[in-house]
């Protein structure tokens, strides 16, 4: 199930099954983005959190925000078929 509250990938976290979803896009100096997302799961001292980083650079926010979050969402149906 995916729930989203937002059209904007670099918006509010975005949950699948027990994994809260949310894009971190990084600004550089040269005007490019970086693609980061924290896949989170659990509460309170039972909880962890994955930030993946990944290498492509993107002329916008919302592309390496839209790209991280095409990768989250991956990732966690990956985890859920696995489980």
């Amino acid at each position: 199930m995916i729930q989203s509250n937002s059209h904007s990938a670099s918006s509010a976290p975005i949950t699948i099954g027990k994994y809260r979803i949310a894009v971190l896009p990084a600004a550089h100096t040269a005007g490019r983005f970086s693609a980061q997302v924290s896949i989170a799961s659990g509460k309170g001292s039972a909880s962890t959190d994955r930030v993946m980083r990944f290498t492509p650079n993107f002329q916008s926010s919302d592309a390496a925000a839209q790209y991280a979050l095409e990768q989250g969402i991956r990732w966690a149906h990956s985890a859920q078929s696995a489980a």
